[in-house]
């Protein structure tokens, strides 16, 4: 049997596993409420495993949490999520994060992040952009464990620092460029 065959077939096999226990969230979206409750206790997880990320957001204009995103896909994938922008602790916004792939993939995961908004230009174009696509625009840096080490409210220079947290199922590829964030009223 060819070798990208088999991985093809065990990578199904696995979606096929791990998806039925992911917890893809109702048909409909959230209520404000819901979105609210499980943005704000994502972040204070977040700010318990990651105490640099307590310190960043003491500095930061504004924080855009997704406490659940659910991707998948087999050759074609998509990914789906609903979060809220918290200014000042208080939620000034609901946005959703949609992407669409394509290419060699196979599996699927839930997910959770938070961007930190560091420039009020940043949170400008946030709110005056028809769908914010992350990867064009402001500059924005995926903080992993070697990046959070050195970073502080001093050396935070980019436009924007991304936290993925709670990582759940199997997919190659997490990444967050291309996914489009857009405004909408729960």
């Amino acid at each position: 049997m060819n070798t990208a065959y088999r991985w093809f077939g065990v990578a199904l096999l696995v979606a096929l596993v791990i998806a039925p226990g992911l917890k893809p969230g109702p048909a409909e979206a959230a209520t404000a409420a819901e979105i609210d409750r499980d943005a704000s206790a994502e972040l204070e997880k977040l700010f318990a495993h990651t105490p640099k990320a307590r310190e960043l957001a003491k500095a930061a204009k504004g924080i855009l949490v997704f406490p659940s995103v659910v991707k998948a896909g087999f050759l074609v994938g998509g990914l789906y999520g609903e979060g809220a922008l918290k200014v000042g602790g208080k939620t000034a916004g609901y946005y959703n994060t949609v992407a669409v792939s394509y290419g060699y993939q196979a599996g699927a995961q839930t997910y959770g992040y938070a961007l930190f908004f560091m420039t009020e230009a940043a949170l400008k174009y946030l709110d005056q952009s028809e769908g914010f696509e992350i990867g064009t625009g402001p500059s924005v840096v995926i903080v992993d464990e070697g990046v959070a080490g050195g970073l502080s409210t001093s050396t935070a220079r980019d436009d924007i620092y991304a936290f993925i947290f709670d990582q759940k199922g199997l997919m190659a590829g997490l990444g967050l460029q291309g996914s489009k964030i857009t405004r909408f009223n729960p």
